[in-house]
């Protein structure tokens, strides 16, 4: 009974050519009807009752050895030798190994389980056993099919690697990635012990409207939707505070929420447009209490879901055990610019300032917003054990209280770990005429241009008339806390479904026409292909070609290289550039700047092959040093400028110059 390596089926195992995917569909259709004509539907098993599961048996081989049990899961893979066979069944526990002969299934079940394909679902029964070479294994007594797999899995030592696929197919990507499934399981997990720890505190887990009528609670890009019945739009909510405050105006003391929110903004590493956030909030308590809250509650998570407090992520070690670190924005700009706001007096001399080290405001910025863009392009990346970020600037904290020694700035705290802001919270203004004072003020921005201004909620004003009694808030993006307690670099690979561009494909179905055709005397709908879906080439200008010529030694100096886009996010900050991480065939990876973000998604570039010149000198973009340039196609379409990122074959190796 000896597992030999060398005895897999290629037919069996082997990953289909793109020429050959067809035919393997084929063929696995026709063994699909075959067992219905044969009276062996799979699909309509509706149970299997089993007794055990991979893990437990590996767990508790002793006691399990020579017992018989029943299992379930996936066919994995298949090795066959001639009248007995192994193969490989996973189920949601993990995978076990099972030997099937001939003589003791029956010939009919034997001849049933050589036209079974990998991915198929089935039920074993059998007795707990080790091979001689030591695999924890289960002797089958019976086997059934229990649903059949029309599509053929991945290659299977590969696994599903393309990661845009991966994203698309999450449920692939989970059967073919048993390391994926288990960041899904700590998920699960950190949520849990979340809530477990707010819960033993005392606080009340809350439900309040997706929908609102007013997108408020912090500064982003609502949605916005249509309620046909009422004949209004509304947007899907911002935040979470503002209902959760109402609630302790109401008489809560503690409450929390747990949820999902929504924001039309730009997509990156670490921004979707869905994401799930933690905000509470907690009567008689100021900023200061919340922070202390934070760090015992971090520490709890970390404990119970990892059993430690030392996380890895990435290249650093990150120690929650001991007390976060705690400096104001104004100290942390001094501190790693020499720039002391506290001597800057006014908005001039802010401008004066901002000008000299090359920070870009706008007109709109007041003192305040500088001082924050400081902070943005100097400090953060640079916070990276957990640090508590105090004193913003009231012209950014319009919730927040301020400081009664300082009035221009607030009693507000960030979060910062891995040089990311992980949590918000505020001593919250509860102040009704200074409340209604900074709406107003958001209101001029957002005349001003200000997409992510807020707008005036009146009724919240009317809620603080009533009495906010002192009160301390919270609020948390769950999946930067996942991201970083799982060592995960992207927010996608947390998200079971993260938001994706659609494909070609499918733009191009759904903005094709269905036309009527008659086809074999019927009547049937076509959808337009996407190769029929061209540009109108009367509506295309190009620039007229350069008419002075450069010699050949010239143009030979330009080194254009083949490079693979590794990681790509939008710039804080900036609506139009997007940072390109590239393999460009060295050992160092290149940063490169592009403003192409109207044009592309970050994620949809993410492992595509391009072209870049390698050799221009560094030049700075929103403090960035950008090495080289990204080659596009630049055109006018319809009166409207049209750019194409150059992509080239995957095949084609990082480094390889371009003549």
């Amino acid at each position: 009974m000896a597992e030999n390596p060398n005895n897999l089926q290629a037919a069996e195992n082997a990953e289909p050519t793109a020429e050959e995917l067809s035919e393997v569909l084929r063929v696995r259709r026709e063994k699909f009807a075959a067992l219905k004509e044969a009276g062996r539907n799979p699909f309509e098993q509706t149970r299997y009752d089993r007794t055990a599961y991979a893990q437990q048996i590996a767990e508790h081989f002793d006691e399990l050895d020579e017992q018989m049990v029943s299992i379930a899961g996936r066919i994995m893979s298949k090795r066959s030798m001639g009248k007995a066979s192994f193969f490989d069944v996973a189920d949601a526990s993990g995978r076990i190994q099972i030997y099937i002969k001939r003589d003791i299934v029956g010939e009919e079940t034997y001849d049933q389980f050589k036209k079974w394909d990998i991915g198929d679902i089935v039920g074993v029964k059998g007795e707990v056993f080790r091979t001689k070479h030591g695999e924890i294994s289960i002797r089958a007594t019976e086997a059934i099919l229990l649903s059949k797999s029309l599509l053929p899995l991945p290659e299977k030592f590969h696994g599903l690697t393309n990661t845009d696929l991966r994203y698309r197919q999450r449920y692939v990507d989970l059967i073919m990635n048993p390391e994926v499934r288990d960041v899904f399981v700590k998920r699960s997990l950190i949520i849990r012990e979340l809530r477990n720890f707010l819960d033993n505190k005392g606080y009340l887990e809350v439900e309040t409207p997706v929908l609102h009528n007013i997108a408020g609670g912090a500064a982003a890009r609502p949605f916005i939707t249509h309620h046909n019945s009422l004949n209004i739009d509304m947007y899907l909510r911002i935040a979470l505070e503002l209902h959760l405050k109402r609630l302790i105006v109401g008489g809560f003391d503690k409450v929390y929420e747990i949820g999902r929110v929504f924001r039309n903004e730009g997509m990156d590493t670490k921004h979707n447009p869905e994401f799930t956030m933690l905000e509470f909030y907690q009567a008689y308590s100021n900023y200061e209490d919340i922070m202390n809250l934070t760090e015992e509650m971090l520490r709890y998570v970390a404990q119970k879901v990892l059993g430690t407090t030392t996380v890895v992520y990435g290249n650093e070690e990150i120690d929650l055990g001991k007390p976060f670190a705690r400096i104001t924005m104004v100290e942390a700009v001094k501190k790693y610019t020499g720039v002391d706001f506290d001597e800057i007096h006014t908005l001039e001399e802010a401008r004066a300032v901002a000008k000299e080290h090359k920070v870009q405001y706008e007109e709109r910025h007041l003192k305040g917003d500088i001082l924050n863009l400081f902070f943005d392009e100097f400090v953060e990346d640079k916070l990276v054990q957990p640090t508590f970020l105090m004193g913003h600037p009231v012209e950014i904290s319009p919730l927040s209280k301020r400081m009664a020694d300082k009035p221009d700035y607030t009693e507000r705290f960030e979060l910062f770990i891995t040089g990311r802001e992980f949590a918000n919270a505020f001593s919250e203004l509860n102040d009704p005429i200074d409340q209604k004072e900074r709406f107003e003020h958001q209101l001029e921005l957002k005349a001003q241009g200000d997409e992510e201004a807020t707008d005036m909620d009146n009724d919240f004003i009317n809620a603080l008339e009533y009495g906010l009694p002192p009160t301390g808030g919270f609020g948390m993006g769950v999946d930067r806390l996942v991201m970083f307690l799982t060592n995960q670099p992207s927010i996608r690979d947390v998200l079971l479904f993260p938001t994706m561009k659609p494909t070609a494909e499918e733009q191009s179905k759904k903005a094709a026409t269905p036309v009527a055709c008659a086809v074999k005397e019927e009547a049937a709908e076509v959808a337009v292909s996407a190769e029929s879906v061209q540009l109108d080439l009367s509506k295309v200008k190009v620039e007229p070609l350069f008419e002075d010529m450069i010699d050949f030694d010239t143009f030979s100096k330009s080194d254009f290289r083949v490079v693979k886009v590794e990681a790509c996010e939008a710039v804080p900050k900036s609506k139009k550039l997007l940072k390109f991480t590239l393999n460009d065939g060295s050992e160092k990876k290149r940063t490169i700047l592009s403003g192409i973000h109207e044009y592309y998604e970050p994620e949809e570039l993410v492992g595509k092959t391009c072209v870049a010149i390698t050799n221009l000198p560094p030049r700075k973009m929103m403090g960035i040093d950008s090495e080289g340039m990204l080659i596009s196609a630049v055109y006018e379409y319809d009166g409207h400028e049209g750019l194409n990122l150059l992509m080239l074959d995957d095949t084609i190796p990082a480094g390889a110059k371009l003549y």
